[in-house]
C-alpha cells in the first residue's frame, strides 16, 4: 500500500513512517515541498503519486498560539483539512484525519469521565473548534473518512510533556510542580500508529474512532511515572490549574473512550505499559 503521511516530519508523522514503513511505501507530504493550504499544488502532487491512503497529520498543535493567532489556525485545520480532503477523494484514496481530544469541553457530563465517540463535542479553545471544523471538512468531502482523535501525545524525538520532564527532573533543584486536577490518556506515538495499520487494514470502518492508550491519570501521575522509569530524584508536587495561568483554558478532563476499536476487538495498552516500552526505547541508559 502507498500511503501519503501529511506533517510526515513531526512527531507522529515520523513515527508512522518508520512504524509502517517495513510494509507499506510510505511517502512524507511536509513543507516546504507539500503545503496543506496550496490546495492546487497538493492536488497536482497526490493525482501524480496516487496514494492508496492519506494519513493527515500536519495541524497547528500549539494551543496557546492557536488561542492568539486564530486566523492562522483555521486556515491550518479545517481549510488544509478540506483541502487534504479533496485532494484524497479526486484520487481516490482513503482518508485518516487525526483530530485531538480538544473538541471536547472537558467538564465531563457523567462518571466514569471518559468521552465516547458519540458524545456532542463542545470545544472552548480555538485550537478544538478548528480541528473540530477540520474533522467535518473531511467528513464532508470524504464521507468514507476516518477521524481519529488523540490526545496527550508523546514520540521518539519529542517535543512532548515526557521529554519536558525527563529534562527537568534531571537539573535538579526545587521541588517541580505540576498540575494534578487535568485528567487524560497519555498516548505513545508508536500506539497510535498501531491502530491506524489496524484501520488501514479494516476499510469498512469510517467516522470517530477514539485512538489513545487505556485508562487515565493526570499531569501530574504522568511525571511522578516518568521520574520513577527514570529513577529521577528531583522533588515533585501536585498543583492545580490556577496555579499556572494560560492563554487557552486547559480541558479538566479529556480522557477518551475507545467504543469504536473495542467493539472491533482492538485494545490499546494501558497508559503505563506504552510508557514504559517508549521510556526504555527513548532514554535507554537512564531507564530503569
Amino acid at each position: 500500500m502507498k500511503i501519503l503521511v501529511t506533517g510526515g516530519r513531526g512527531m507522529l508523522g515520523r513515527t508512522l513512517c518508520r512504524r509502517l514503513g517495513a510494509r507499506h511505501e510510505m511517502v512524507v507530504a511536509d513543507l516546504p515541498e507539500w503545503d496543506v493550504l496550496d490546495a492546487e499544488s497538493f492536488m497536482e502532487k497526490s493525482a501524480t503519486l496516487g496514494p492508496d491512503a492519506i494519513v493527515h497529520c500536519a495541524a497547528m498543535t500549539k494551543v496557546d498560539d492557536c488561542e492568539t493567532n486564530e486566523e492562522l489556525a483555521f486556515a491550518l485545520n479545517e481549510t488544509g483539512t478540506r483541502n487534504v480532503a479533496m485532494a484524497a477523494a479526486a484520487c481516490g484514496a482513503r482518508l485518516i484525519a487525526i483530530s485531538t481530544d480538544y473538541v471536547f469541553s472537558g467538564e465531563p457530563p457523567r462518571e466514569p469521565w471518559a468521552w465516547s465517540e458519540t458524545d456532542v463535542p463542545a470545544p472552548r479553545t480555538v485550537y478544538g473548534k478548528s480541528k473540530l471544523a477540520g474533522e467535518r471538512m473531511a467528513q464532508l468531502v470524504c464521507p468514507d473518512s476516518v477521524v481519529l482523535r488523540i490526545a496527550w501525545l508523546y514520540g521518539a524525538g519529542g517535543p512532548s510533556f515526557v521529554h519536558t520532564m525527563a529534562r527537568l527532573g534531571r537539573e535538579g533543584g526545587a521541588p517541580l510542580k505540576v498540575v494534578d486536577d487535568q485528567r487524560g490518556n497519555p498516548t505513545s506515538a508508536d500506539e497510535v500508529s498501531g491502530v491506524v495499520e489496524f484501520l488501514l487494514s479494516h476499510p469498512e470502518v469510517s467516522g470517530v474512532v477514539h485512538g489513545t492508550c487505556e485508562n487515565q491519570c493526570s499531569w501530574y501521575g504522568l511525571a511522578k511515572e516518568v521520574f520513577s522509569l527514570l529513577g529521577l530524584r528531583r522533588g515533585i508536587v501536585p498543583c492545580s490549574t490556577e496555579e499556572f495561568p494560560r492563554p487557552a483554558p486547559r480541558p479538566r478532563n479529556s480522557a477518551l473512550k475507545k467504543g469504536v476499536l473495542n467493539r472491533l476487538g482492538y485494545r490499546t495498552r494501558d497508559w503505563r505499559e506504552a510508557l514504559g516500552v517508549f521510556v526504555r526505547g527513548e532514554f535507554p541508559q537512564e531507564a530503569r
